[in-house]
């Protein structure tokens, strides 16, 4: 019976290895099974609504300016998440054990309770914004039907880059990441480009929404591989 759930295991772990899109994550850059590479980027956001009418014509054109001069495809991706204050509720806590003045301890643990309330009343949504850079040194128009149908078949382990040609293709990466970066700059968004951690971070909660509210990701610096 152990032996059947052990291959009932390894089955499906097989399975969900082959339906998805990514062969690996190293160096700040996600690797695809397909042999291209994708780098993301996470920007800020701005209140449109609250410029003026001048600046809101100025971010528009800047805006145009900046999607007319890239070279390349990009991704534009907008994902929304239950916000979860729960380092900040034990923040306070622990200000409430510290605080030494009666009135003021009052008032603290009433805001706990407040927020408290608030957050189970309603769900408050936080929104995240991230640009998508991809870099495939083959184009689709250059794929014909067959090497593209044989790609969708290949499992994530055989996709295995050198490592001179994954710093080649890396380089051009980093090169279309500070054009975005320097493109939404312009525009007056700030934007930064998500390291090997961060990427991790975001896929795990992408494909993990419920589990990744519970159980958070160890630091990669922090893992040992055990011989």
């Amino acid at each position: 019976m152990p032996k059947k759930n052990k291959l009932a295991k390894n089955k499906i772990k097989a399975s969900t290895q082959q339906h998805l899109d990514i062969a690996e994550i190293r160096d700040n850059t996600v690797v695809m099974r397909d042999g291209t590479l994708r780098a993301v980027v996470i920007v800020s956001s701005i209140n449109f609504a609250l410029k003026s009418e001048d600046e809101q014509n100025a971010i528009i054109s800047a805006y145009a300016n900046f999607l007319n001069g890239l070279y390349f495809p990009l991704q534009i991706v907008i994902q929304s998440r239950e916000l979860n204050i729960e380092n900040y509720i034990n923040d306070l806590k622990q200000k409430e054990k510290e605080q030494t003045n009666e009135l003021l301890k009052v008032q603290t643990t009433e805001y706990i309770q407040y927020i408290q309330e608030l957050i189970s009343l309603s769900k408050i949504m936080n929104k995240y914004f991230y640009a998508v850079i991809p870099f495939d040194p083959l184009s689709d128009k250059q794929k014909n039907f067959f090497k593209r149908l044989l790609d969708s078949f290949k499992p994530a382990m055989l996709i295995k880059l050198s490592q001179e040609k994954f710093l080649r293709r890396r380089q051009e990466l980093s090169r279309r990441a500070d054009t975005v970066i320097r493109g939404l700059a312009s525009v007056g968004v700030n934007s930064v480009e998500l390291d090997t951690q961060g990427l991790i971070e975001l896929y795990y909660n992408t494909y993990n929404p419920r589990t990744s509210s519970n159980q958070k990701l160890v630091d990669i610096n922090q893992l040992r591989i055990s011989e």
